[in-house]
């Protein structure tokens, strides 16, 4: 009966997280796609490409938390569902003394390269096209390295099984930026050093007032304190949580370092389209994410009690989503040129061809996270590490070769897609096994 009352509450807690994440991404999606024509507008194309190229740079200092974030949220999912509060406490107390002890000198370093490097030669940026690029540079690194300690909030909520409070977070920051960005705009000062500020400091407003209503108001009972800060449980967290960064690090060399690859083998300008189909077919990842992100602690929860009839459930409802997201992107990619019209008006023109290779791309994506999502949660992470790293270590050298062979970027999307094929193949098989409790050797490590 307990067993019961456990699969039938999680199940209600999933389903509510669901709900509730589809009208936060929903609003979150209207943002996104207004901030693009906004920002387009109020930098024009090139100084865009660079703003795109700094957020995408920016990404790599938000993952340098050498995956501490996804190591908490598992682990405190596994200790709330023994109902070990203290733990669980130390737990979160050791974690930000981590991060905080990581930030710190990394965001020293950061600036110190931003203040003797060539940023213009590195980004491939023309002085007469943008002024103080240092001055931007240093700015956002700032705002990027304030936030990064307090964004830990979010994994906390995840572990709770509340991925909707994480999201409402991000959208807040999100809708923020977008207020800041719209000002500027009306301002009429167009500066790339305002959108940098406006863009940055928004969600570090947002994570700073989110933690007194976290833990002084809302979790009394699991709020962070010196005191509770354990090397033991520091160590524990990290051994789970370095098979993530070096998880989140490939991610981002597969995912986020594009912008900076074209804007360096092409041009800036380039990255604006790149940016525009990205975030159009990425509304589908959204869809996704909305629907997935419960299942990762639902699933560590639900493997933690024994419960493989919820796990194998949930399964076929995700197997009908995937069918219903493939459908979706034939029908994003038959109307692309007509939302892009509406869209971005004639600021831009793009590619039909572009936004086929993006479909494939996100959905290739899509299907390999919707089997990941599930090995994540119960921590079995050592072949999504080999493959997904040997993906980073090829893709860089081989984007460069197509670009140098071809010259255009489609190659250069094609590269994206077939480094991301192996993964999907050994996470579908990995998937599989661990369903049907036939894992063994490097399949259940």
């Amino acid at each position: 009966m307990a067993a019961t009352n456990s699969s039938h509450q999680r199940s209600t807690l999933l389903v509510k997280n669901i709900l509730v994440s589809f009208l936060i991404k929903g609003w979150s999606a209207i943002v996104v796609f207004l901030m693009v024509p906004v920002t387009l507008h109020c930098l024009g194309e090139y100084k865009n490409g660079v703003w795109l190229t700094i957020s995408s740079i920016m990404l790599w200092i938000d993952n340098m938390d050498i995956g501490l974030g996804n190591g908490l949220r598992n682990k405190l999912a596994v200790y709330l569902a023994h109902d070990d509060t203290e733990r669980a406490r130390s737990l979160i107390s050791s974690t930000f003394a981590m991060l905080t002890c990581i930030m710190v000198p990394a965001m020293l370093i950061l600036l110190l390269i931003v203040y003797f490097g060539d940023m213009y030669g590195f980004l491939n940026v023309s002085h007469g096209m943008v002024s103080s690029l240092d001055t931007i540079l240093i700015v956002t690194v700032v705002f990027v390295c304030s936030t990064f300690i307090f964004k830990l909030i979010g994994n906390f909520y995840m572990g709770l099984q509340l991925p909707a409070v994480s999201n409402l977070l991000i959208c807040l920051g999100q809708t923020l930026a977008f207020i800041g960005t719209y000002f500027v705009y009306l301002s009429g000062s167009h500066s790339l050093i305002w959108i940098a500020l406006v863009n940055t400091a928004a969600p570090f407003i947002v994570y700073l007032l989110a933690y007194p209503i976290t833990f002084f108001y809302k979790y009394p009972r699991l709020r962070p304190s010196f005191r509770l800060v354990n090397m033991n449980e520091a160590k524990s967290v990290m051994s789970m949580g370095v098979k993530f960064f070096v998880l989140q690090i490939s991610g981002i060399v597969l995912f986020m370092t594009a912008n900076i690859l074209i804007s360096k083998l092409f041009s800036p300008e380039l990255v604006t389209p790149y940016q525009i189909t990205y975030r159009y077919f990425s509304l589908m990842l959204v869809v996704f994410t909305v629907i997935c992100m419960p299942f990762w602690n639902a699933t560590t929860d639900a493997y933690e009690r024994g419960d493989m009839i919820w796990i194998r459930r949930a399964n076929k409802k995700l197997n009908l989503m995937t069918l219903g997201i493939f459908v979706g992107m034939i029908v994003m990619v038959l109307v692309s040129n007509y939302v892009y019209k509406v869209w971005i008006d004639k600021e831009t023109v793009i590619d039909i061809r572009m936004s086929i290779a993006m479909a494939t791309y996100t959905f290739i994506l899509i299907v390999s996270m919707r089997y990941s999502y599930f090995i994540n949660g119960i921590g079995k992470l050592w072949l999504q590490l080999i493959f997904t790293a040997s993906a980073a270590i090829v893709f860089i050298p081989l984007a460069y070769l197509i670009a140098h062979l071809t010259n255009d970027i489609i190659w250069f999307m094609a590269v994206m897609c077939a480094v991301n094929i192996p993964g999907l193949i050994v996470n579908r098989i990995q998937f599989d096994k661990l369903l049907n409790e036939k894992a063994t050797g490097i399949w259940i490590k």
